[in-house]
């Protein structure tokens, strides 16, 4: 029995009004889809164009290397608080993105059981609970423990607001690698775990990589749950067990203050943490792309 010829299966050809009129409404969405990613960079330009204006003129050397002057001293800087970001951005990471990471490969290759779906429907709560209630959290399990605010605190509170995120996106980009790696890994004879290391996690590396920044870019900003917790310091300090400065508070600070000089330093404060979390994930995506895969 011979097969049917190609043209045959494609059936007869469209007449030439319905050619015009399906390319017609491939232009319109295609264009559609087009107008819509101008509308998505609108918002973010403006953003830029207006931290830029407000806060490039008080950008200066003497911005990264001094600290808060008193109040009347113009001038100073936020050196303090910009290695205070970076260390709460680092203990944040630390502890989130191994847990997050983990979690989200659990749901995404083991997702079927009732207590996969009590633990998705828990991180889908989490999503939801506003930053200043894991501020207050964080403060009644470890600030009142400890006795003093301090930046491991802080990052902890952080790590909190990172965990959903990197979680669901983490799930949803693990379950984007085709199932045909997984059955050619397991046909040679490779146990699940090592599947999961060798085959899934690098074929899923820069999806991970994508939501592990878009985490940080949400903690970094965060003021509410800081207040709780790392406090702030208006002095050199790097201790874990201390209230650490922080860019997202000094801000929060400067900006209600009746005082020009500081309103000047909240906007270039602004600007620098958003080339602070852009610098970061350029950094961390040139890494990643240098990492071989196994």
């Amino acid at each position: 029995m011979t097969s049917p010829a190609l043209p045959e299966l494609l059936g007869p050809p469209l007449p030439r009004r319905s050619r015009r009129t399906r390319r017609a409404w491939n232009a319109a969405a295609l264009g559609a889809c087009v107008l819509a990613g101008l509308v998505l960079c609108v918002p973010i330009a403006l953003l830029v164009w207006h931290l830029v204006g407000h806060g490039l003129p008080g950008l200066g050397p003497g911005f990264f290397v001094h600290e808060p002057r008193p109040v009347g001293e113009p001038g100073g800087g936020m050196a303090n608080a910009i290695v205070g970001t970076l260390i709460l951005i680092g203990i944040a990471t630390t502890l989130a993105v191994p847990v997050g990471v983990g979690a989200g490969i659990y749901l995404a290759e083991y997702g079927e059981s009732r207590f996969a779906g009590a633990v998705r429907y828990a991180v889908d709560v989490l999503g939801g609970v506003p930053s200043i209630v894991v501020g207050v959290a964080a403060y009644g399990l470890i600030v009142v423990p400890m006795g003093r605010f301090s930046a491991l605190a802080g990052g902890v509170a952080l790590a909190i607001l990172m965990l959903p995120t990197i979680i669901r996106s983490t799930e949803e980009v693990v379950r984007l690698v085709p199932q045909s790696y997984r059955h050619a890994a397991l046909a040679l004879g490779a146990p699940r775990w090592r599947v999961v290391q060798n085959v899934v996690l690098p074929a899923a590396r820069a999806g991970i990589t994508t939501a592990t920044m878009l985490a940080v870019a949400r903690a970094a900003g965060e003021t509410a749950p800081l207040l709780f917790t790392a406090l702030g310091n208006r002095f050199w300090s790097v201790k874990l067990d201390r209230p650490i400065a922080s860019l997202p508070v000094f801000i929060y600070d400067y900006a209600r203050a009746p005082y020009d000089d500081w309103n000047r330093q909240a906007w270039t404060g602004a600007l620098v943490l958003l080339f602070l979390v852009t610098l970061l994930s350029l950094l961390v995506r040139l890494t990643t792309r240098r990492i071989p895969r196994s």
